[in-house]
């Protein structure tokens, strides 16, 4: 029996939960067109859907919130919160906004140009709608071993260095607007990037002149698999460790939903570049708000400028790895397919392998994260070819490498015996997966479709 490792807090508040019937599922389901982001919260019994914006704040930050300076311009969360980023990235310049795809909205357009390339160790859906709406392509370049979900590696998020190279010799440099390190890798299941690959990609980077920009939403968690995991930083600081990391890039973008610890909130920082500087603060104001404030409240500002300090203390980040860690070892013990090793924010669920009878087309992860909230209203979603729009060019369904159900695990928020109910509710499902069919789209946007899209039950 896997170890669970306990809470470095006490509960304060809680939030009632609503428990409802198979038959109240199956309507719900029907009425939100078989998409579980059109599904009502009150509706959800465990909601895994996102980890973006879904945490429980703290008691201090609370309590920041109550002494906000909602000042229009110049408040005093604003100059605690630009101390804070400072002090814990190392940068200089700080735009904060109302959340990570803000930041992308203003960032990429200072850097990418029509019929330029963004390369990733893995763009997420919303980085890679931004860069296509720059008229941009966005091209992938995980290591290979990230897409064998069976066998360990400690570094699954890391960028094809070899790749990256050949890549850039055969389009040319000035076809390349920018390289983006997620980290940790969120398509490839929540997976840690080591600093020696974050070195060296900044090593490419800097060859070719081309910006290097950190996808920071998760940054304390990758710390601390970079801590845990790389040899030489045992015993490195999660703080000194985040240091370093960023002191290779040009600039990052970062939903503050995540490792920030709040509601909202999102940052941009760049680290010494003037010029560009002043080009994101000229499209912050028309598009967020005065660039003191980017869209947030000064209550937020805030519990940001606190938030982001309790996400990088260790004993919450044992506790937080460690609960991914638990659920992953229950399920794998019962033979559910996972990309192992877990990430540090959710459980990616391997659809491909659990359900290996639904072709990409019909969206075997999607077909799961559904049958799960039919099997006991947990909420997870789709990181498949479901979360792919169609080719602009062919018009096409791309097939994903790699199709999962992603499970996140809201901060602060559930408990040993959630974590149980899930796994028993995932066993009970692979005892009958053959029985499960896919989906078809019936309705679609253009751009990041898997948020609004509509689809039905295959016959």
């Amino acid at each position: 029996m896997p170890k669970y490792v306990p809470e470095p807090f006490k509960i304060k508040v809680v939030e009632p939960l609503k428990m409802t019937t198979r038959a109240e599922r199956e309507r719900y389901l029907r009425e939100a067109h078989y998409n579980l982001f059109s599904l009502r919260s009150d509706f959800v019994y465990i909601d895994m859907l996102s980890d973006s914006g879904s945490g429980a704040m703290s008691d201090s930050q609370w309590a920041g919130m109550m002494k906000g300076d909602e000042s229009y311009a110049g408040s005093r969360g604003y100059y605690r919160l630009v101390d804070a980023v400072r002090d814990i990235f190392g940068y200089r310049y700080v735009q904060p906004v109302h959340q990570g795809r803000a930041a992308e909205k203003i960032l990429y357009p200072c850097l990418l140009k029509e019929g330029q390339y963004s390369i990733a160790n893995m763009h997420f859906d919303t980085t890679r709608g931004h860069v296509a709406l720059c008229n941009a392509t966005p091209k992938d370049m995980v290591v290979p071993v990230a897409k064998d979900t069976e066998n360990y590696a400690p570094f699954k998020g890391n960028m094809d260095i070899p790749a990256l190279r050949a890549f850039i010799e055969s389009v040319g440099a000035e076809k390349v607007g920018v390289i983006i390190m997620t980290i940790t890798n969120n398509t490839a299941g929540g997976q840690p990037v080591s600093m020696q690959n974050i070195r060296e990609t900044a090593q490419v980077a800097r060859e070719y002149d081309i910006p290097l920009v950190i996808d920071a939403a998760r940054f304390a968690e990758n710390a601390y698999f970079i801590k845990t995991r790389e040899p030489g930083y045992a015993d490195k600081s999660i703080i000194e460790i985040t240091r370093e990391a960023f002191s290779y890039a040009t600039a990052f973008t970062m939903s503050a939903k995540k490792d920030g610890i709040v509601n909202i909130g999102g940052l941009i920082g760049i680290k010494d570049d003037e010029e560009l500087f002043t080009q994101v603060q000229g499209m912050t104001v028309p598009y967020e708000g005065f660039i003191t404030y980017g869209g947030l409240a000064g209550r937020d500002l805030e519990a940001l400028a606190i938030g982001l300090y309790e996400g990088i203390e260790l004993d919450y980040l044992r506790y937080r790895i460690g609960q991914v860690e638990y659920l992953g070892e229950l399920l794998r013990q019962a033979g559910v397919p996972i990309q192992y090793p877990v990430g540090g924010h959710a459980i990616f669920v391997d659809a491909k392998k659990m359900l290996p009878h639904i072709p990409y087309y019909h969206f075997p992860g999607q077909a799961l994260a559904i049958e799960l909230y039919l099997e006991a209203g947990i909420r997870g979603c789709d990181v498949g070819s479901f979360m792919l729009d169609l080719d602009p060019v062919t018009g096409e369904q791309p097939e994903s490498e790699m199709e999962f159900t992603r499970l996140c695990l809201p901060r602060r928020v559930y408990t040993q015996a959630h974590l149980d109910v899930v796994a028993e509710a995932l066993i009970n499902i692979q005892e009958r997966a053959e029985q499960i069919k896919g989906y078809e789209i019936v309705w679609q946007p253009q751009v990041l479709r898997h948020f609004t899209a509509k689809l039905r039950p295959l016959e």
